[in-house]
């Protein structure tokens, strides 16, 4: 704990985190373009395809060489990198770096199951062969306290270059929506997602603003009273009926649930 925590308080004294020095449009009910480098810890996850990398998921910079994503979004079969200051995936805009990943770097929870998600422990952390320099564009995203809950619709932001509609294509430029927590309360009702969410998890939006394929491993941002945002969520699963599903709002892995697994992960192995 000591060392993760002097690697987190060297961090952010250089630099802070949460707080993006291009402030994001917190005006926003349906998905729209994002302001860029409004998120500056989004980070584009992308495997090996041929002689190129492809977007697949979402994911978050933590610690100036450690990523946070979802679990689903690792395959054992794939080479990864981490792109980090990306905003429009089309065109080289020159703040992004590019980062390799080493396979015995990328770490999922010993709990994941690929054969059901709804089990829960969908959360890995991916350890950059080098770290990300922390600037303008590139910054750490804040861990909120450990066990933390937020109240019924409480506003917070997905971001992601996840697809516009089900089924539709992938946007080149990074996308915010609002999405207002759904608390565990409501969204475990049977008419809701019933038993299928756990209390590790934490479901966000739902009916016309949600997350879709491409946003998993991608952050809920939830900002805390001194103005500081936190990610709150890594993106996990929406319904089978679709990204956005009446009474199916997009469920997230609950940060707050899995601290200390972060913490032993980055401790015994940086």
């Amino acid at each position: 704990m000591q060392k993760l925590l002097i690697t987190f308080l060297l961090a952010a004294g250089a630099y802070g985190c949460g707080v993006p020095t291009y402030a994001p449009n917190s005006r926003v009910v349906n998905g729209e373009d994002a302001i860029p480098h409004s998120w500056p810890w989004q980070i584009s996850l992308q495997y090996k395809n041929g002689d190129t990398f492809s977007h697949t998921c979402g994911g978050s910079l933590i610690t100036p060489n450690w990523v946070m994503t979802a679990a689903h979004c690792i395959s054992s079969s794939r080479t990864y990198q981490v792109v980090v200051g990306e905003h429009d995936r089309s065109v080289l805009e020159g703040a992004e770096q590019v980062i390799p990943v080493k396979k015995e770097d990328i770490f999922v929870h010993e709990g994941w199951k690929s054969s059901s998600v709804s089990n829960g422990n969908d959360i890995a952390l991916i350890k950059l062969s080098h770290v990300a320099l922390l600037n303008d564009e590139v910054k750490l995203g804040c861990l909120p306290p450990a066990g933390e809950l937020l109240p019924n619709n409480y506003p917070c932001y997905i971001s992601g270059w996840g697809r516009l509609t089900t089924g539709g294509v992938l946007p080149n430029t990074l996308q915010q929506a609002l999405l207002p927590v759904v608390d565990h309360q409501t969204c475990t009702q049977r008419d809701w997602w019933g038993s299928t969410v756990k209390s590790s998890m934490v479901c966000a939006g739902g009916d016309i603003k949600a997350g879709c394929n491409g946003d998993s491993g991608g952050p809920l941002n939830c900002q805390d009273a001194n103005g500081r945002w936190q990610v709150h969520g890594i993106a996990s699963f929406v319904s089978s009926f679709g990204c956005n599903a009446l009474k199916k709002p997009t469920v997230f892995t609950r940060v707050s649930a899995f601290n200390d697994w972060i913490t032993d992960i980055i401790n015994k192995n940086s």
